[in-house]
């Protein structure tokens, strides 16, 4: 390996990649691993997890590149699902070519998918495939993945809020998580009712480091509902935190099964369940007459 190599966070793909979409021949860049580049750091209430600069690779965010974009017609999805199209969604995603672009140049004028990535494109990239599995039928499980990509989008704006506080990323923060919201607690009611599988999907994050599975999704669904549900009506409100109680409430229930359960998960359920409480109460408390 030569010595560029080493050194280097990421890497293209040696093989072309043919976008099923528009044809375009494209390298996809990965990140690339050992040698110290990724340091694990602090895990977030919202199960992201942090990495520490390191002194010979500097920051390192692995969330830039899970999804496959084309660069020249921004068809996007996770890599797994890149090549699954189906060729009746091909004609749609193709024909809103114009629209995915428009919708980028309306946050970013300086967007290269074919140069390394960096913040704004991780973002772009997110956002687009929340777009893009909107033409992915329901076997595909597009609306998690959807909430997913929502979820993360708003981590990576917040990281270039954090970078440039006076460009009004965090607008898009809110924006994104009130999106993954929508999405995640329709995945959830989608699974209750068989219309989308949460349990086929390969990995559910939602960061890369490890797979929360089901119960994470229940988690971040109801986190999400706390943190950027409706909040302008008391009784509104009330309903909404409710909701979210006892989705966050599946994940410890009762007996074995808590057992095996990751205990990061656990605590971080547990503290939800009574931050959603304690609202509900004074709520409640300042209804009464």
């Amino acid at each position: 390996m030569d010595k560029s190599a080493v050194n280097s966070i990421s890497y293209f793909s040696k093989e072309a990649i043919v976008c099923p979409v528009c044809e375009e021949e494209f390298h996809r860049e990965d990140l690339r691993t050992g040698r110290g580049r990724l340091i694990a750091g602090d895990l977030t209430d919202e199960l992201r997890r942090f990495y520490e600069p390191s002194q010979k690779f500097g920051e390192v965010n692995p969330l830039l590149y899970p999804v496959t974009v084309c660069p020249e017609c921004y068809y996007a999805v996770f890599q797994a699902d890149f090549k699954q199209i189906p060729q009746e969604s091909i004609s749609s995603v193709a024909a809103n070519k114009k629209m995915r672009f428009d919708s980028i140049e309306k946050l970013f004028t300086d967007i290269d998918f074919r140069d390394s990535r960096k913040l704004k494109e991780g973002a772009t990239g997110y956002y687009l495939a929340m777009m893009c599995y909107d033409y992915f039928p329901h076997e595909f499980s597009p609306v998690i993945k959807q909430g997913l990509a929502s979820y993360r989008a708003a981590w990576l704006f917040m990281d270039l809020h954090g970078k440039y506080p006076d460009e009004n990323y965090d607008y898009l923060v809110k924006l994104f998580y009130r999106k993954a919201g929508f999405f995640y607690n329709l995945s959830v009611e989608y699974d209750g009712i068989g219309t989308e599988s949460l349990t086929e999907v390969v990995s559910l994050g939602p960061d890369l480091d490890k797979n929360y599975g089901y119960d994470g999704v229940l988690y971040i669904s109801a986190l999400l509902e706390y943190y950027y549900g409706p909040d302008s009506d008391d009784s509104r409100r009330v309903i909404s935190l409710e909701r979210a109680r006892t989705t966050v409430a599946r994940i410890f229930g009762m007996g074995k099964a808590s057992k095996n359960k990751p205990e990061a998960l656990l605590i971080k359920a547990k503290d939800l369940h009574a931050s959603i409480g304690e609202e509900i109460k004074r709520r409640k408390e300042d209804e009464k007459p």
